[in-house]
């Protein structure tokens, strides 16, 4: 589980906005976002969270102000319409032939890539994010029943705006269009041979720089290590795992690095039991998001999506995981938060990884002058 070092390249730039994205959105200026990372609300009430219930999806982009809607409204009808609607705000922003990545819940992730259809977006792929970590939410039945299964993986819709013209002409014009295949690819394993495998009709055989990235990506246990992982690990269950993105999922340090100054509350957790939850109880947190997800993950989709020192917006910031994968890889940031309690621990995060890449690309200098002058 190597982790990617800080790339030593100028002084990234950073912002998170307090507000509703939709009038944020609307006010950005025109074709300058080269890339949307995000994790949006899925329409579910995730956790029991007020923001993620359908009822409170407000897809009315007037100053926050709720419509009347009919008593027999469909939620799905609702999501997707917010959907639609937050996205259509992006495409101001976003440069012709710029990337959206958004995180879905298998049940809704359809309604999403309507929306985005809808909204005047192609959709590319959908990448399944393979974690296998997930507790149930379900109700325990009598004779073993229940109404829910356990949550293993999700989709990640990738979509773009219509190019402009030609996509040689978007790629001239704007750096957009195309994906970093090369930046992305898997690393060989040693028992690899580079030149060996499958001939493709146009004659495309292995590459030495690695594997074409591909639209599964795996996620390791939080009890993993260098040397083994744990028994249900997603890589460990299927093998070979060179051949695909792997990160390890979002561990607490990784959660509450850079927010040792903020308070800590105690959160329920989607672990279940009366064990767990008194583990709740007794260890309070900084970073109470409860869907954090692991910053290498988000790294990888910067990097594949964002042209080098591009600029990365996410409508949805969260906890700021997109924001420090952002600056982390070197590109710009401008983050958009409505939930208050959200925005002291995103600024935090981002913070410390802006100031950690930094510190690491000034020890990167100083050993390089330490060598010309040995």
């Amino acid at each position: 589980m190597t982790r990617r070092r800080p790339s030593c390249i100028p002084q990234s730039t950073w912002k998170v906005t307090h507000a509703d994205c939709f009038g944020v959105l609307q006010s950005l200026d025109a074709d300058t976002v080269d890339a949307i990372i995000t994790d949006p609300p899925y329409g579910i009430g995730v956790n029991g969270m007020e923001w993620d219930r359908p009822a409170r999806l407000d897809p009315a982009a007037s100053g926050g102000k709720p419509r009347r809607r009919p008593p027999t409204e469909d939620p799905l009808d609702r999501f997707q319409q917010f959907s639609r609607e937050w996205s259509r705000a992006c495409l101001l922003g976003l440069k012709p032939g710029g990337h959206l990545a958004a995180f879905a819940a298998p049940r809704t992730a359809h309604r999403l890539t309507c929306g985005l259809e809808e909204a005047g977006f192609e959709i590319r792929d959908v990448l399944m994010w393979l974690q296998g970590q997930g507790y149930p939410a379900t109700r325990v039945l009598p004779d073993g029943q229940g109404t829910g299964l356990k949550p293993a993986w999700e989709p990640i819709i990738l979509a773009r705006k219509r190019l402009d013209g030609t996509l040689d002409h978007t790629l001239a014009e704007h750096g957009t269009g195309a994906m970093k295949i090369d930046a992305c690819r898997i690393e060989l394993a040693q028992e690899d041979a580079a030149r060996e495998g499958r001939a493709h009709g146009r004659r495309i055989t292995a590459s030495p720089q690695g594997r074409w990235p591909a639209n599964l990506l795996l996620s390791h246990g939080e009890a993993c290590t260098d040397e083994a992982c744990e028994a249900d690990c997603p890589i460990e269950q299927l093998g070979d795992r060179h051949r695909f993105f792997y990160a390890a999922k979002a561990s607490r340090r990784e959660r509450d690095a850079g927010c040792e100054n903020l308070p800590r509350k105690v959160v329920q957790t989607f672990k279940i039991g009366a064990h767990n939850e008194k583990m709740c109880d007794e260890n309070p947190v900084a970073n109470i998001h409860p869907t954090v997800k692991p910053i290498d993950l988000m790294r990888w989709l910067v990097r594949l999506l964002t042209p080098q020192g591009g600029l990365v917006l996410d409508p949805f910031t969260g906890s700021g995981s997109t924001g420090a994968a952002a600056v982390l890889e070197g590109a710009r940031f401008h983050g958009i938060e409505r939930e208050a309690e959200y925005l002291p621990i995103a600024r935090a995060r981002i913070k410390h990884w802006s100031d950690t890449r930094r510190r690491g690309c000034g020890s990167a200098t100083a050993r390089a002058r330490q060598k010309a002058k040995t």
